[in-house]
């Protein structure tokens, strides 16, 4: 059969789906077209040229290399098409973005024929995606006198390719659609179980809220044509939990403007709100598509006389409206006052400027971060190359400078890796900052995006400045169905050609791999001066600082090797009292949030640096902190270790990226030795007292400081979803900790998760020891709820197999994996056994396994949120609890909460994760705000 039969097979397959021809991304396919397209008299002539001008995917995809061929021989007249004049050809390359597109447009420019030359300069001249060798190209020419091409370096030198674009508009008129009441994660705009999905965009859309969401915004969108829909969290945060590309494409798909007549389902420029603002790593996202993001603060805390918020019964602030912005509410944003209007603009309803700073208004003017970024580095070449002054057409970085104030953590990371700043020059929060990348991280959900978003943005090579870089396999480790045949082997062979080190080698000459991602990039984070981009919000490191990314941002990363963000403020985090012996460190991690909120009444962690001194933890154990910052809408997490234990990390580090250049993981350029050198210069630069473990200065100002009283710990806790809260804004969040006697012993577990990034090797050494406890108490287990196990390497694996832990757990399951034969189907019934299953996210993700509909589960996973590990069912309402490995382990064993004498009784002697604060005193405030 044809490539093209085939794809029109494919065409009949996605009409009963209600979809589109799928776009083109392979050359065979677009060859077969251009044939027919020259055969005046084929029957598939119409249809082939409406694919070949609006359905084939531009940058480097192989299809826009033979789509940019095809145009070039009718540019030339070596080809005729009566449909494609010469104009329209060179229109069609214009909307490429790079790569062949830019290829063919400098043969044009720099060839013999004048006129032909003349309209290819005039196309290039709008072109922002070149690489070093497109512009050495220009070089070249520029030094042999060609005229053609210092005129494109003129235009470059001046930035034409953005001055010229039209200003954004003065007024937005948006109609508002209330998409869900409280915080609204990105997996209701991009659900995680769809994520096989997430790369083909049309169906990925399909996936949004619900149908009867999509068909009410269509009918606003027939009802206000001239508007724009504004999707809204009531009484919540838009997108907090991740990222996610995804999710943003789909509110652009369903809202927002097309890229490109000539590109399907790619749209920019959506319009989402919060009462509570945007979760700052989805606000970055929006801000990659040139979006705009409010923060409504519609709904605020009644006060008394005093001032002082006036509490209902659950001890909550009482909120009153302050604007109503209920679905098909017209309003007013006006980008030059930055100020949210009602539709007639006379009424100010909240300041928006915030959402208008001048690089913000840049992303919107250009449609992306990405054409910025590339646009000021082919300013800064063109001027270069012609030997002028650089005038930057784009608006400076904002450069925040205290004289005599110190610098907190994250303030000496960026100065330290800052570009394009001049020397001397000390940055601190609130500074706009371009800084280098050193760590990359891409997982195998958001991956083919990446993928994707690098070919869009023309890039082939992975940037030489990044230390290191990982694709991996985790989120889809638990099912190797059809889907992860079909997109998993295709990821891993894109990423291990660009330059990454990948969790399956294409070639299959080494195990297959799915550990997961955030543990993978702790390790091979060799440097606590780091900055590390990561395609998740779990990117967490316990060293340096990480920042979870969407795909895009991540492609960005891996193909210039920068990051351009502001410096964010810092939440300073000190710890004081004595850890009780019966207390596992989990219980820290809740107590912080529970003892915070105390102390504040709001999150002073959303949209900061939590910056934790830890000191005494290993980079693993600390790891369970960072990692749930996440869950706090933080924008990242930094850990002040002390000199020994970060020279311990270090030595670890090093040890397990040994392990993967056994196993052969290693690529051409030697990464991963790179890396262990890296680590080896790092501890000497600690142990001779050249370069200390990373500290902040002692005069650095905060935004807030929070000593947590490890004294005021007295029993394990639990993170509840508090889904039967009267107020459904409270739901689902992580507000709510209890402690387990909260439950009075009497709250039934339907099953048990001991997995995902947040635990360690300790915590499943836990499992095998209280196995072992029962064991000699009582002569067996029984489980009275189903417990997965999925141990998160298999370093950790391999490492419990010669402790003898692994055996204690083989004994009592009944489901192993097994990597010859991976599970093909995801399970759907559980029996009250033990199932070890394969390293990876499992339960966590939500996109492969799920627990029972209605299931109450129990997990030391993230999260929390509605329908991501479990289901609703009839009458039933799913709930994921969060805890730690010991409660865990307990519950599924008594098929309930367990009593607090339960629990010590459960685990005595055990070896818990433990925690002693630093030595040196902690801040004397329990709290300041600046």
């Amino acid at each position: 059969m044809s490539l093209y039969a085939a794809y029109l097979e494919e065409i009949e397959t996605r009409k009963t789906q209600g979809l589109h021809p799928k776009p083109i991304d392979d050359a065979g396919l677009v060859l077969e077209i251009v044939e027919q397209i020259k055969d005046t008299a084929h029957p598939h002539r119409a249809d082939s040229l409406n694919f070949f001008i609006y359905n084939t995917l531009p940058g480097t995809t192989s299809a826009a290399g033979a789509k940019a061929q095809f145009l070039k021989d009718i540019i030339l007249g070596k080809a005729s098409v009566e449909e494609i004049s010469q104009s329209f050809a060179f229109e069609l390359l214009s909307h490429m973005k790079g790569g062949p597109s830019v290829e063919v447009l400098l043969d044009l420019a720099l060839g013999d024929d004048a006129a032909i030359a003349e309209q290819a300069a005039e196309v290039l001249k709008t072109q922002v995606f070149l690489y070093d060798a497109d512009t050495d190209r220009l070089k070249a020419a520029f030094a042999d006198g060609n005229a053609v091409a210092r005129d494109i370096l003129e235009s470059y030198s001046k930035a034409e390719f953005f001055t010229k674009l039209p200003e954004i508009e003065e007024e937005v008129k948006v109609v508002t659609y209330i998409a869900a009441e409280g915080d609204i994660s990105t997996d209701l705009l991009s659900p995680g179980n769809q994520a096989h999905s997430r790369s083909d965009r049309e169906l990925h859309g399909k996936c949004m809220i619900s149908p009867e969401a999509q068909e009410e915004i269509q009918a606003l969108q027939k009802q206000h044509p001239d508007k724009r829909v504004m999707l809204i969290a009531e009484k919540g945060t838009m997108g907090v939990g991740s990222s996610r590309m995804s999710g943003v494409n789909n509110v652009a798909l369903w809202t927002g403007k097309q890229a490109s007549p000539y590109v399907p389902f790619v749209n920019y420029a959506p319009v989402v709100a919060g009462t509570n603002g945007i979760s700052p790593i989805f606000l970055t996202t929006v801000g990659v598509t040139g979006g705009i993001g409010v923060d409504l603060k519609n709904w605020v805390k009644k006060l008394d006389q005093d001032g002082n918020p006036i509490l209902n019964n659950d001890g909550n602030p009482i909120l009153e409206q302050k604007y109503s912005v209920e679905t098909g509410t017209v309003l007013t944003i006006n980008t030059k006052e930055q100020k949210l209007f009602n539709e007639a603009g006379d009424e100010e309803l909240v300041d928006m400027s915030s959402s208008f700073t001048p690089q913000k208004k840049e992303f919107m003017k250009a449609g992306s971060s990405y054409a910025i970024v590339f646009g000021k580095k082919l300013q800064s070449t063109a001027c270069d190359i012609l030997g002028v002054e650089l005038k930057s057409a784009f608006a400076p970085s904002k450069e925040v400078t205290h004289p005599g104030q110190g610098l907190t953590a994250v303030e000496k990371i960026f100065n330290a890796n800052a570009l394009g700043v001049k020397p001397g020059t000390v940055l601190h929060a609130g500074s706009d900052a371009r800084v280098s990348v050193n760590i990359v991280g891409s997982q195998d959900t958001t991956g083919l995006m990446t993928s994707q978003e690098l070919e869009a943005m023309a890039a082939t090579v992975l940037s030489p400045t990044v230390d290191g870089a990982y694709q991996s396999g985790c989120h889809t480790a638990s099912v190797w169905d059809l889907k992860a045949q079909a997109n998993t082997p295709k990821l891993m062979a894109f990423m291990h050609k660009f330059g990454l080190i990948t969790a399956r080698d294409p070639k299959e000459q080494y195990h297959s791999m799915t550990d997961v991602i955030h543990k993978v990039l702790n390790d091979i984070t060799v440097d606590d001066w780091a900055i590390i981009i990561g395609g998740d919000s779990h990117t967490r490191m316990s060293k340096g600082v990480a920042f979870g990314a969407d795909s895009g941002t991540v492609a960005l990363a891996l193909a210039t090797g920068e990051a351009t963000m502001p410096i964010p403020e810092s939440v300073k985090v000190t710890f004081k009292g004595k850890m009780a012996d019966h207390m596992d460190f989990r219980d820290v991690v809740h107590a912080t949030q529970a003892q915070m909120l105390q102390q504040f009444g709001d999150n002073v962690f959303q949209g900061r640096i939590i910056e934790v001194h830890i000191g005494t933890l290993l980079a693993d154990q600390a790891f369970t902190f960072t990692d749930w910052t996440a869950e706090m809408k933080a924008k990242a997490s930094i850990c002040i270790s002390e000199d020994d234990t970060l020279i311990g990390s270090l030595e670890i580090a090093k040890s397990r990226i040994q392990i993967m250049i056994d196993k052969g993981m290693d690529n051409d350029v030697q990464m991963l030795k790179g890396l262990v050198d890296i680590a080896e210069k790092r501890i000497a630069e600690i142990k001779s007292g050249e370069k200390p473990a990373l500290a902040p200065d002692d005069n650095a100002k905060y935004f807030a400081e929070v000593v947590v009283d490890l004294d005021a710990i007295v029993e394990p806790m639990i993170a509840d979803p508090d889904v039967q809260n009267i107020d459904v804004s409270k739901r689902y969040t992580h507000d709510t900790i209890r402690p387990i006697s909260h439950y009075g012993a009497e709250k039934k577990v339907d099953l048990g998760f001991v997995g995902s990034c947040m635990v360690h090797k300790g915590d499943v050494k836990i499992v095998a020891q209280m196995l072992r406890n029962l064991e000699k108490s009582y002569g067996e287990v029984k489980f009275n709820a189903p417990l997965v196990v999925a141990a998160p390497t298999y370093n950790i694996i391999d490492e419990l197999k010669e402790e003898g832990d692994w055996s204690v757990l083989q004994k009592y399951s009944g489901f192993e994996f097994d990597d010859t034969a991976p599970k093909s189907t995801a399970r759907t019934e559980y029996e009250n056994i033990l199932y070890l299953e394969r390293p990876g996210c499992n339960l966590c993700m939500g996109n492969q396994e799920k627990a029972a509909k209605g299931d109450t589960v129990l997990a030391t996973s993230t999260r929390l949120f509605k329908g991501r590990v479990v289901e609703d069912a009839d009458g039933k309402t799913g709930e994921s609890l969060l805890a730690s490995t010991p409660v865990v382990v307990l519950s599924a064993i008594l098929g309930r909460t367990p009593t607090l004498e339960e629990y010590k009784t459960a685990v005595e002697g055990i070896d818990l994760t433990k925690f002693a604060p630093p030595l040196q005193k902690p801040a004397a405030t329990r709290s300041a705000h600046f």
